[in-house]
């Protein structure tokens, strides 16, 4: 069974440098939308999760955000009805570089345009307009996904009411480009990359999309927590026959199992393409500084949350975000939280995050 729906567009698709054919959008609904059509809730996913965010009846299987949506949760699907878009550019059911390019019936790969933050926010108009919403009641997004909410409520004023960003921020800082910066070298200096032209059946780049996931991974937790969870323990299932620098300790171990699981899971170039939007994104772009980009912002209210232990995303960007938002929305909230999963948290510390997500909605 899949809740997952689709809707493919007519005709040419508008992108900020470039322009698709026909693209396919894929995303999944929970709840009704009510007589007004005021009670929607658009979500939008950070780089790699897909539209899946909770269960439902008709897909049991846990979504990547199954703690925050569903009946009786801080995201109630009794109370709102909810939608979440595979990005554009992603390798769930959108489209991306790993599609069929309905005018030259090859795969796009590099011949795929330059994806934007923006990109991904204008296409999921679409799959409003297609369900029939008109306004928003909120639009959420966390990491990747809070930049693309944020640059929604910049492209489409008036389209939502109001705005949460979690662990997100106006644009990355050089620290944050640097690190995803490596990643996408770790992956293109991989002799079985190709320039982009793998094999999509498994035997693309395994080495690099394996670096670049542990590099993520540890971008993704924070090292008090590394400290508190691992220590120094040794790992246990690991020998040094082949190999006299395998892996000794815990931590390595676990880094080895998320790499391994995401390298057959996620496409290559999705993943440098909607890697290089988020480095690509700055909110001042649409008006020269923040202040002149929120002012055309016309949203009721807007929540902010950051956390302390965050470094691809510091806290003080989250500051940030919510001065700039509170010069011209009236009612903004920012919450720092002291979660110890670093940027991960808004997935795993769900003692804050629930409560401070239920309390605004």
């Amino acid at each position: 069974m899949t809740a997952v729906q689709t809707i493919t567009l007519d005709g040419e698709f508008a992108m900020r440098r470039g322009h698709i054919n026909q693209p396919t959008l894929a995303f999944e609904t929970w709840g009704t939308l009510n007589a007004a059509k005021d009670n929607a809730v658009l979500i939008f996913t950070g780089l790699s999760p897909s539209a899946h965010a909770c269960s439902s009846d008709k897909d049991p299987s846990a979504g990547w955000w199954e703690d925050m949506v569903g009946p009786a949760k801080p995201i109630d699907t009794d109370r709102f009805f909810v939608i979440c878009v595979n990005s554009l550019g992603s390798c769930f059911g959108s489209t991306g570089p790993a599609s069929i390019n309905p005018d030259s019936g090859k795969i796009y790969r590099l011949t795929f345009p330059v994806l934007t933050v923006e990109d991904i926010a204008d296409a999921a108009v679409h799959v409003l307009d297609h369900l029939g919403v008109a306004e928003l009641n909120t639009v959420v997004g966390s990491s990747m996904g809070g930049m693309t909410a944020l640059a929604f409520t910049q492209e489409q004023p008036g389209r939502a009411r109001r705005l949460v960003s979690i662990s997100s921020a106006a644009r990355s800082l050089p620290f944050s480009i640097a690190l995803r910066s490596l990643q996408r070298e770790m992956i293109r200096t991989d002799p079985a990359w190709q320039n982009g032209d793998y094999d999509l059946d498994g035997n693309g780049p395994v080495a690099g999309m394996r670096l670049a996931r542990k590099l993520g991974m540890i971008t993704y937790r924070s090292a008090a927590e590394w400290a508190e969870r691992f220590g120094r323990e040794r790992a246990t299932d690991f020998t040094h026959a082949d190999n006299p620098f395998g892996i000794d300790f815990e931590v390595e171990s676990y880094l080895e199992s998320h790499a391994n699981r995401f390298i057959g899971s996620f496409d290559a170039n999705c993943y440098l393409y909607l890697s290089r939007a988020m480095d690509l994104f700055d909110a001042a772009d649409h008006g020269g500084s923040l202040d002149a980009s929120f002012s055309k912002l016309q949203l009721e209210s807007a929540l902010v949350i950051g956390v302390e232990t965050d470094f691809l995303f510091p806290v003080s960007q989250q500051e940030e975000l919510a001065m700039a938002l509170n010069t011209h929305i009236n009612d903004v909230t920012f919450k720092r939280l002291p979660s110890l999963q670093g940027h991960d948290s808004f997935l795993v510390d769900m003692d804050r995050f629930r409560p401070a997500v239920a309390e605004y909605f």
